[in-house]
């Protein structure tokens, strides 16, 4: 019997999610069948309905959707309720509907696991405080770094995000067009969306340190204006998201399937199959 999943998304067909799972289901001989489904705002909660109704197993939703779905799950993980959005939807034998936000387990993974860069007992820098960030904080934190700094342009929205996590995480806050900070993070991450109109979101050089990595949850063909910028000013490493993208997916797989895939190859396929910016 074929397995159900799929990917909801405005736009959506662009999205590489299906070769990915594919991949990841020949890898266990499992029999899926997974649909990229396009909807809108107004149809969303009923589209989702719909197919859970004809015996779907799981879906990934993608922008601009993920609150909704948080709205519409009957039950959350922890990691989606400190995100207050859901990427991985589930249904249970019950019939009810997990939600899970798979994006920082996916970014985490990269990160330590794929790029063998660690984030215990370092200086984390994310700029942004929106949807991204808050999907990221939760896991960055578990890695137990020795700070975390949101730098976003308005001060008082990251000061909001940094307040929703107090009681697990001391958080700094400062400004993306005059960050304050004693030293060059270890990890500079780009979590705003600048990279989608080929923007920076910072411009002080003196963040990136002869030891920075520099991290961008964006990814395309080419290197973003980001990672750009970031080689330009001498980071010792330039990630895009490719491979969170693919660990992300990973997360979610497992989470429907209980088998957790090998991503290498995949990541592999991926970075010699991405012709656009997402």
């Amino acid at each position: 019997m074929t397995d159900k999943f799929a990917i909801f998304g405005n736009p959506v067909a662009q999205s590489k999610s299906p070769q990915i799972h594919d991949q990841f289901a020949a890898q266990f001989d499992l029999d899926i069948d997974y649909q990229r489904i396009y909807s809108t705002e107004a149809q969303f909660a009923d589209d989702l309905a719909m197919f859970f109704s004809n015996g779907a197993i799981g879906c990934n939703v993608t922008a601009p959707f993920k609150e909704q779905a948080f709205q519409a799950c009957d039950q959350l993980t922890e990691k989606a309720r400190r995100a207050r959005a859901v990427n991985t939807v589930f249904r249970q034998q019950d019939g009810t509907l997990l939600g899970h936000n798979s994006d920082g387990v996916g970014l985490v993974t990269d990160i330590v696991d794929n790029k063998l860069v660690a984030i215990r007992d370092k200086n984390i820098m994310i700029l942004g405080a929106g949807g991204a960030t808050r999907g990221i904080l939760e896991p960055i934190i578990a890695m137990q770094p020795a700070t975390i700094t949101l730098a976003n342009r308005t001060v008082s929205k990251a000061q909001s995000l940094a307040n929703e996590f107090s009681d697990i995480y001391s958080i700094q806050v400062t400004s993306t067009e005059q960050p304050e900070y004693q030293n060059a993070p270890d990890l500079l991450i780009n979590a705003t969306s600048a990279s989608l109109s080929a923007a920076v979101p910072v411009t002080d050089a003196n963040l990136i340190g002869t030891h920075t990595v520099c991290y961008d949850l964006s990814y395309s063909a080419d290197p973003t204006a980001f990672l750009k910028w970031a080689a330009e000013h001498g980071a010792t490493q330039c990630i895009d998201g490719k491979g969170m993208l693919v660990e992300q997916a990973a997360n979610s797989f497992s989470l429907w399937t209980s088998h957790s895939p090998v991503t290498k190859e995949v990541i592999t396929w991926l970075e010699h199959n991405c012709t656009q910016q997402v």
